[in-house]
C-alpha cells in the first residue's frame, strides 16, 4: 500500500517528512494541502485529517501520524534507515532533532513566514530583527558542530540531518545566507548529493509561484 503524505511545498516541516520518505525508498505519494487557502482550518480537516490543524500528516493504511519528527521515526522503523546505527547514535539523533525543532526550524519557519507570506505593510520589523539574532546563534551552533564532520551524527545521513536541513534549501529570505556558513554549506552539498534528493518545490506540490 502506498504511503500518503498530506503536505505542501512551502512547508519546511513537511519537507523533512517528504525527504525522509523519498530517500528511504519507500513507496509514497504527496497529497496537496492548500494551507494558504485555509484547508487546515476547516472542520473536515480537523476532524478527519489532523485535529492539530497542521501538516504534514502521514497515512499508511490504518496508521495516521502527525508531527514531522514522529513521521521521520516511522520511516526509520519501516526502512531501517536514518535512525542511527547504535542506541547511542539514536539518542544523539533525537537530541539534534529536538534542538532543531526548538532552536532552528521553528524560528526559521516563523521568520520566513513573516518576511515573505505576510503583506509587506504587516511585516513586524522589530520581531524579524530579533528572530535574525536568534537564528544566527543557531546557525553558529550547527556550523561549529559540523567542522570536521560530513554528517551531524555518525558516518551517514540520519534524521538529524533531514530535520536540520528542513528550511535551509528554501530560496526566500529569512536570515540565512548559505555562503556565510562554510561548514553548513558543505554539509548541505552532501545532502544534495544523496541519490534521490530533491528541492522542496520539486518534491511536494505547492509553491509561491502558484499563488503569484
Amino acid at each position: 500500500m502506498t504511503i500518503k503524505l498530506h503536505c505542501f511545498g512551502e512547508s519546511g516541516n513537511a519537507y523533512k517528512a517528504a525527504l525522509a520518505l523519498e530517500l528511504s525508498g519507500l513507496e509514497w505519494e504527496p497529497v496537496y494541502v492548500d494551507f494558504f487557502g485555509g484547508a487546515t482550518r476547516t472542520p473536515e480537516y480537523l476532524s478527519e485529517i489532523n485535529e492539530m490543524g497542521e501538516a504534514p500528516v502521514l497515512v499508511d493504511g490504518d496508521t495516521r501520524l502527525t508531527q514531522s519528527g514522529v513521521i521521520q521515526m516511522y520511516v526509520s522503523e519501516k526502512s531501517g534507515k536514518f535512525g542511527g546505527d547504535t542506541p547511542e547514535e539514536a539518542r544523539e539523533v533525537m537530541r539534534w532533532m529536538f534542538w532543531d525543532n526548538h532552536k532552528m526550524s521553528s524560528q526559521a519557519g516563523m521568520t520566513r513566514f513573516l518576511m515573505n507570506f505576510l503583506p509587506e505593510d504587516k511585516r513586524p520589523a522589530p520581531v524579524i530583527q530579533f528572530m535574525h539574532g536568534r537564528l544566527k546563534a543557531a546557525y553558529k551552533t550547527l556550523d561549529t558542530h559540523l567542522a570536521g564532520r560530513d554528517w551531524i551524527v555518525g558516518n551517514g545521513p540520519t534524521n538529524a540531518d533531514l530535520s536540520c536541513c528542513g528550511y535551509l534549501f528554501y530560496p526566500e529570505p529569512f536570515g540565512f545566507d548559505r555562503a556565510e556558513w562554510p561548514e553548513i554549506d558543505r554539509w548541505l552539498s552532501n545532502i544534495q548529493a544523496l541519490e534521490g534528493w530533491k528541492h522542496p518545490y520539486d518534491l511536494m506540490p505547492g509553491s509561491p509561484a502558484d499563488r503569484a
